[in-house]
């Protein structure tokens, strides 16, 4: 089958394999020190040093990291099932990964530019409960599990206010293209309209990626490490790595859908000389900081609070706004 495609597309196909693996790289390589990144923030806010010693400024830890974690033992418990024990954690990491292919990060730069971007995000983003429900359930502990159905009602229960979120989004863009997203006029009081649903999708994307203060999946206080308690060396690994890249994915739609990708900020045109991937690129990692502001602030939520503040809160509120936002367009004549 490969040597037919290669015969059939030749040389756009070697293009296309090497910008897939371009792309693969350097998620690879801004996971490991985002990991790097937010030991050293944490530890500037709770004055302390983070990692110093591994390397100038500890910059090598997290490649000390991974080849600790390669060179350790993979431990399947014996009353586990095996072929979902492991394909759980690669299941999450692939589908961190495959989202990237809608992703524009500059004008052109993308590897799929399809006509139902914001749809195609949506679903794999979506898609990451299975890993997770999985590795719960083939681990056959009752602490796994309890965190795999934790995980599950708490990513189905923020969806739906983040899919109400994008459908904002998508009245004032009038497409799902996300390249068409991010260059839809938008004056300053639709940027206004739409603030309420940042913070919303802000706090959402937390959520949806079991980050603190919403990391209750993983509840060690209580469930000892939650639907990960079984897992040990590269299947950890594999874990740890696609939550990272999860992350980095939700900063990037966060930047694509209410910052304005690529553009500089304000529409400064003085601004434009600076190439497009860079501004994308500060900007997603501005999001990224807040994963990790979050994270060294808040305390956990109870898991009641956190049900609460999804269906009681968020999900009338955004289902309120949809309408505010359609009325506003109708009233301005401004619907795309």
């Amino acid at each position: 089958m490969i040597l037919e495609l290669w015969t059939t597309y030749g040389e756009p196909l070697a293009w296309m394999l090497l910008h897939i693996g371009i792309l693969v790289g350097v998620i690879l390589g801004a996971v490991a020190y985002y990991t790097y990144m937010e030991r050293k923030v944490m530890g500037a806010m709770q004055r302390r040093q983070g990692p110093n010693t591994v390397g100038p400024f500890g910059l090598l830890q997290p490649i000390a990291d991974g080849v600790k974690l390669l060179s350790k033992e993979t431990i399947v418990p014996t009353q586990a099932n095996s072929p979902v024990f492991i394909i759980a954690p690669m299941l999450l990491f692939t589908l961190a990964l495959v989202a990237w292919a809608v992703i524009p990060v500059n004008a052109k730069w993308v590897l799929a530019d399809i006509n139902v971007g914001i749809l195609y995000l949506f679903a794999i983003s979506s898609m990451g409960v299975y890993g997770v429900i999985m590795a719960g359930w083939a681990s056959n502990s009752k602490y796994a599990f309890l965190g795999g159905l934790r995980s599950a009602s708490q990513m189905v229960s923020y969806e739906v206010s983040m899919g109400l979120v994008i459908v904002c989004v998508l009245l004032c863009a009038g497409s799902l293209n996300l390249s068409e997203i991010i260059l839809a006029e938008r004056p300053l009081w639709m940027q206004a309209l739409l603030f309420p649903m940042l913070i919303v999708f802000l706090v959402s994307i937390l959520a949806e990626t079991n980050r603190a203060p919403f990391d209750l999946p993983e509840g060690e206080s209580e469930i000892t490490g939650g639907f990960m308690v079984e897992y040990s060396a590269m299947t950890f690994a594999l874990f740890f790595l696609g939550e990272y890249a999860n992350m980095i994915l939700m900063s990037a739609m966060t930047v694509v859908l209410f910052l304005g990708g690529w553009l500089p900020p304000f529409g400064i045109e003085a601004l434009a000389i600076i190439p497009g991937v860079v501004w994308f690129a500060a900007k997603t990692l501005l999001v990224m900081f807040f994963f990790i502001w979050s994270r060294a602030t808040f305390p956990r939520y109870r898991y009641d609070q956190l049900m609460r503040l999804g269906w009681k809160v968020f999900l009338p509120f955004t289902l309120l706004w949809v309408l505010v936002v359609s009325g506003v367009l109708v009233g301005f004549d401004a619907l795309p």
